[in-house]
């Protein structure tokens, strides 16, 4: 297949994959890139002389999607784990331990539910009823606020719940899907009457050593891309930034797209294409040939968020802190309830020794900002947001100390929202790309947010367009010989 070319729109990590796949299959491959840098939102730099990532700061070890990429590059040795994943969550004036036992925020054990005091004593008492309620209708989706709010009461939905799934989605739980954002769960939930014998089942099924939650490398997640773009770079394939792509055309044997400003337009053929961007972006590029495939992608929302993280003096702490961070619930959180409007904190040098190790005079902090809806927290300036991180920190840790280095990282549009009809969508999306030989697509949008999930898609994607171009290489070879064949019998 040395003579087919593929394009790969998109330069995040499930493109970079979906690249880097088709080269060492053989494909001559192009990446494009709209933007200066690959990466997409993995990104790491340097804050107080630490790489301290801005984006995604690690990924799970427990998929493999992930280790096999490292491990296929080269790199599995350097993977690094976290020293600890305790974590907690803001709820009723303290910081609580999340109660041992939960899925997702779902609880198993009520005993450990009562001794985490993350629920007032109400709130405590409705869980329960979830054993002896009768069975909660359920269609073909629902919401994540709907479903568990019936089973085991609203208090569980907002101060366990929902704190978990904003620090995924920065989503609704009134609107998103149950199935699409708590799969196993949900799963579980279709042969158990009770919530909380389902998130039992699931607890029963997981391995029972199954080693470390997170993983990550030891110069950041960041430093991902960049050993991909090389590794494709190595195998024949070419990797352009500063390309955006602004129009996708169907031709009678492959695809033409056009590359650059108008006033100065380059057009650029391929066999295949890879469509790794956004919904909003795919779906302009797809409107032309599969109009069907790009309103569903026009459908999904995206939510923005910011990362302030700090460097403090290891003084600046009164203790220093004993988890890798903790989860702010929106009730919590809300400016007008009397909250800072941080959603999540990272103590990034405790949760990574490899970072303490490198300076132990420094604890780097990262404070995530902003969810759905909340647009109007992020239009503050990067001062105005740093200022919000530290006063955070100052009200939950006693940090008295200035910062000694601060960043701000705006993620405009970042997260997809899976919101309830999010699986069905995307089958609507898959099936409309299916009539299209030649055609796939990757990323974030579809099947999962996390790194292991994004290059889920892209070996997907990659697989159906090498089966196109394998078959059309037979069909070429087969109406080659029949050619030959029919020379020699004149």
């Amino acid at each position: 297949m040395s003579t087919s070319h593929a394009v790969v729109v998109g330069g995040g990590i499930a493109g970079l994959a979906a690249a880097r796949l088709l080269a060492r299959a053989g494909v001559r491959v192009t990446v494009l890139e709209g933007s200066p840098r690959i990466g997409g939102k993995l990104r790491v730099s340097e804050i107080a002389g630490l790489p301290v990532d801005e984006g995604a700061e690690s990924m799970l070890a427990r998929r493999p999607e992930g280790l096999d990429l490292v491990a296929e590059l080269g790199r599995r040795d350097d993977l690094v784990h976290p020293g600890t994943t305790a974590s907690a969550i803001l709820s009723r004036g303290g910081l609580r331990a999340l109660p041992s036992g939960q899925v997702m925020g779902v609880p198993s054990d009520l005993r450990a539910l009562a001794a985490s005091r993350v629920l007032s004593p109400a709130g405590l008492a409705r869980v329960p009823l979830d054993l002896v309620l009768p069975e909660t209708p359920r269609g073909a989706d629902v919401s994540v606020a709907d479903y568990i709010g019936a089973r085991l009461g609203r208090e569980v939905v907002d101060r366990l719940v929902e704190p978990l799934l904003g620090g995924v989605y920065a989503g609704l739980v009134e609107r998103l899907s149950f199935d699409a954002t708590m799969p196993a769960v949900a799963a579980a939930a279709r042969s158990h009457r009770s919530l909380l014998n389902a998130a039992q089942g699931v607890r029963e099924a997981a391995p029972k050593n199954p080693g470390p939650v997170f993983t990550t490398l030891p110069g950041g997640l960041g430093t991902l891309p960049q050993l991909v773009a090389d590794d494709i770079a190595a195998a024949g394939g070419t990797v352009r930034t500063g390309a955006t792509v602004r129009e996708l055309r169907r031709l009678p044997e492959g695809w033409r797209l056009t590359i650059g400003p108008t006033r100065d337009p380059e057009h650029l053929d391929a066999d295949a294409v890879v469509v790794a961007v956004p919904a909003a972006p795919a779906a302009r590029l797809l409107k032309p040939d599969v109009p069907a495939a790009a309103r569903e992608l026009e459908g999904i929302e995206y939510a923005s968020m910011a990362i302030v993280t700090l460097a403090y003096r290891a003084t600046a702490f009164p203790r220093l802190p004993k988890g890798s961070g903790y989860l702010v619930p929106a009730v919590e959180s809300a400016p007008e309830r009397g909250g800072r409007g941080v959603k999540a904190v990272t103590f990034s040098s405790v949760k990574w020794p490899h970072l303490r190790d490198r300076d132990p005079e420094i604890i780097a902090v990262r404070c995530s900002i902003g969810r759905y809806g909340e647009e109007h927290a992020l239009q503050r300036t990067d001062a105005e947001l740093t200022a919000t991180a530290m006063a955070e920190l100052a009200a939950t840790c006693g940090v008295a100390e200035l910062p000694a280095e601060t960043r701000v990282t705006r993620w405009g549009g970042g997260l997809p929202q899976y919101n309830v009809g999010h699986a069905d969508r995307v089958a609507r999306v898959r099936s409309a790309i299916a009539g299209q030989p030649g055609l796939a697509v990757a990323g974030a949008a579809y099947d999962g947010l996390g790194v292991p999930a994004c290059i889920a898609s892209a070996r997907a994607a990659a697989t159906r367009v090498l089966d196109h171009l394998r078959s059309r290489e037979g069909a070429d070879h087969d109406a080659a010989g029949g050619q030959a064949q029919g020379t020699r019998s004149q």
